[in-house]
């Protein structure tokens, strides 16, 4: 039925929209076009619809999310169980990855993006912001005099977060003082935050983590912050978006409830 339904709109446009082999299938130069071109067709008809039903529609559908493993662990999939509580239409997929996905290629709503944003295509909004905290445990601090400057955490193990653009170099900042920067000597290095953080309880060295990662095991004593009268740059989440003239009522609510997340205590 599908071939039938190609070789019938390859005659109506006029042009072989496939390179078929007994064993691939692809698409041709002409064929690509016309996708991308029938794509943004299907996207303004369904802007057209969100912007006609404006907020009194109730938000349906498919919703595909991808954020960072340890954001999407500890924020967005307890949000998620929310909407879909409140929106029973909705069917959310959530795709946790620590590496940018192509929005288009991958078919997907939302991507929430931590920290510095990249100059992009999408449109973004802010939905919340992190602190950032140096932590350790308990047992890796026991035995040692409590550091009370930045300088005095430059003898200790660091665990590193690989990915970041200068995963050893941290400024602080505290009131009367002058700004400080710290070059840590690296004990152990991971590519994600969920890594660090595991090192970090079993007592591998410290580490510098957002706050909501890390907010139970300070509350539980797992893990101990260090220097409290000093405090490194928060940073802000975005949640981007293909550009559109009117965001589909899905992709609104998701970053509405997103936003009251960040606004609780």
């Amino acid at each position: 039925m599908v071939s039938a339904h190609m070789q019938r709109l390859e005659r109506e446009v006029g042009a072989s929209l496939l390179l078929r082999t007994t064993r691939s299938l692809r698409l041709t130069e002409a064929g690509e076009g016309f996708y991308e071109s029938t794509r943004q067709i299907v996207a303004d008809a369904e802007a057209a619809i969100a912007a006609a039903a404006g907020d009194t529609a109730a938000p349906r559908g498919r919703l595909r999310v991808t954020a960072p493993v340890d954001y999407a662990e500890r924020v967005l999939a307890p949000v998620a169980v929310a909407l879909r509580q409140r929106h029973a239409e909705l069917q959310i997929e959530v795709l946790a990855v620590d590496r940018p996905l192509d929005l288009v290629a991958e078919q997907i709503d939302v991507a929430v993006r931590i920290g510095e944003l990249a100059d992009s295509e999408l449109r973004g909004t802010r939905v919340g912001r992190f602190g950032k905290c140096i932590v350790a445990s308990p047992d890796l601090l026991a035995g040692r005099p409590a550091p009370a400057r930045p300088e005095d955490l430059a003898t200790l193990p660091f665990v590193a977060l690989s990915v970041l653009a200068q995963p050893l170099s941290f400024t602080f900042s505290a009131a009367g003082e002058a700004e400080q920067t710290v070059r840590f000597q690296v004990a152990l290095a991971m590519n994600t935050a969920s890594a660090v953080r595991s090192a970090a309880l079993a007592g591998g060295g410290l580490c510098v983590l957002p706050d909501y990662l890390v907010a139970d095991d300070l509350a539980a004593g797992r893990l101990v912050a260090l220097l409290p009268g000093w405090c490194l740059p928060e940073g802000g989440i975005h949640a981007l978006y293909p550009a559109a003239r009117q965001p589909p009522r899905k992709t609104r609510v998701l970053i509405e409830a997103l936003q009251a997340r960040a606004e609780q205590p």
